[in-house]
């Protein structure tokens, strides 16, 4: 999993083709193994989250880049990007997932999380485990 912050000056989302304003400075080619085969936005207030399916330069595998993007004024945005690899997706839910709840059963019991899907439980580890795993 590797973390990618940057400031994109002017940019207003994807252009009529269908690419990134960041992406056409780069070889048509080049551009190909960056575009979504599948995105799901989330709008949540000042800030929207893309999850953005993207095939690697081969062609033969798939990541997930998940964007946070804060509109700063009218013609800038906040950028915050995170890719996350397969052999990572476990451990990256999981982890999510045992934060959630440690929020919910620890600091905020009587919040309604409304939006929050039900999911099993998932077991707690232990420091040790975090080390080995």
């Amino acid at each position: 999993m590797s973390y990618e912050q940057h400031t994109d000056y002017g940019y207003q989302g994807a252009s009529s083709d269908g690419y990134n304003m960041q992406d056409r400075h780069a070889p048509r080619e080049e551009r190909h193994y960056r575009e979504e085969v599948y995105s799901k936005r989330v709008p949540a207030g000042k800030r929207t989250y893309f999850f953005d399916v993207k095939p690697t330069r081969s062609g033969d595998d798939y990541f997930i880049t998940i964007t946070e993007s804060k509109r700063i004024d009218d013609h800038r945005y906040e950028k915050h990007k995170i890719f996350l690899y397969k052999e990572d997706f476990g451990k990256f839910i999981a982890a999510i997932h045992e934060v959630v709840q440690h929020i919910r059963e620890e600091y905020l019991p009587d919040y309604d999380f409304k939006d929050l899907p039900e999911l099993p439980l998932a077991p707690r580890r232990s420091q040790g485990d975090e080390a080995t795993g």
